[in-house]
């Protein structure tokens, strides 16, 4: 018998996007951003977008289509960033890629970190960042019954770069960030707030390899994991054990964003805390104005929940 795993995603864009259409606002701040499709999505709405992510890999992306308003890489850009990736050195200066890749990839992702580090400008560097990640999440979708039809990654890459999407200007300041989320929420001054509510239970095992995977390739290495945790304690987004804990940090996080008039609050109904659970925190700082719920459960075992206050 065949057992079918039910990967939970961490959103649907076409139901945020779906809700966010009915809210009128001209700024939006998002506290967590490790997908930036739906602040790509909001700059063409002519809002000017603020987000933010504790992990450099999510905040880098977010630059590249985010913050970025008009930035490409040319041919000469790509032609650096692959120039010489098979050649091996006396060692990795990534030791850490072995983890997840074979010594043959290693190089390759080792060899365009450096080579990206040589691009002109910081946006640059974030784009070409953000197509290596994808390139990584291509090599980790393949089993070894699949091998033979992986394509050379530095073609990969190049494919990948002709189908990014193109630059969105809406003549706004856009920014990114990489703080935690509460200093982030303190310092914005927007029109609403988008909280996406981070996982509260046990997170797929795929989607945490990519963001563990992603972090080091970037950081060059693994050993600041510490300092990402310490980071993060006491902050939502932190790892807990219990529902009252969770729901602490929530609320802490809710206050500090009170001089925001307008809150759109993400979550993925998954059987740790509960959509009640989460109205009736918000419901201790200001009145809930609605609730929308998308049942997936068929398909994921989870719900997906926007609660605007």
């Amino acid at each position: 018998m065949i057992q079918i795993t039910k990967t939970v995603p961490a959103s649907w864009l076409a139901f945020d996007l779906n809700i966010l259409r009915r809210l009128d606002f001209k700024s939006v701040a998002m506290p967590f951003t490790s997908d930036p499709g739906i602040g790509l999505y909001l700059k063409r709405r002519r809002a000017r977008v603020l987000a933010n992510d504790l992990l450099q890999s999510a905040w880098t992306r977010a630059v590249a289509e985010i913050q970025n308003n008009g930035e490409r890489l040319s041919d000469d850009d790509i032609n650096l960033v692959l120039e010489d990736v098979y050649i091996p050195r006396h060692r990795l200066n990534n030791a850490a890629l072995r983890n997840w890749f074979s010594e043959t990839d290693s190089w390759w992702f080792d060899n365009v970190r450096q080579n990206i580090d040589r691009l002109d400008s910081p946006l640059k560097v974030s784009i070409a960042a953000y197509l290596t990640m994808a390139v990584g999440d291509y090599v980790h979708s393949f089993s070894e019954d699949t091998l033979e039809f992986r394509q050379p990654l530095s073609s990969v890459y190049r494919r990948l770069w002709t189908i990014f999407p193109e630059p969105v200007n809406n003549g706004q300041n856009n920014n990114c960030q990489n703080k935690n989320p509460d200093e982030f929420i303190a310092e914005s001054y927007t029109d609403l707030m988008f909280l996406r509510l981070p996982s509260a239970g046990a997170v797929g095992r795929e989607n945490l390899n990519r963001t563990l995977w992603r972090e080091e390739w970037l950081r060059g290495g693994s050993d600041f994991w510490p300092d990402v945790e310490r980071a993060r304690n006491g902050k939502l987004g932190m790892p807990v054990e219990t529902k009252s804990q969770y729901i602490r940090l929530l609320e802490e996080t809710l206050r500090t964003a009170s001089h925001i008039p307008q809150w759109a609050i993400a979550h993925v109904e998954s059987g740790f805390v509960s959509t009640q659970d989460i109205v009736e925190t918000i419901g201790r700082i200001r009145r809930v104005e609605a609730i929308y719920t998308k049942d997936f459960s068929e398909l994921t075992g989870t719900k997906a929940v926007i609660i605007t206050a």
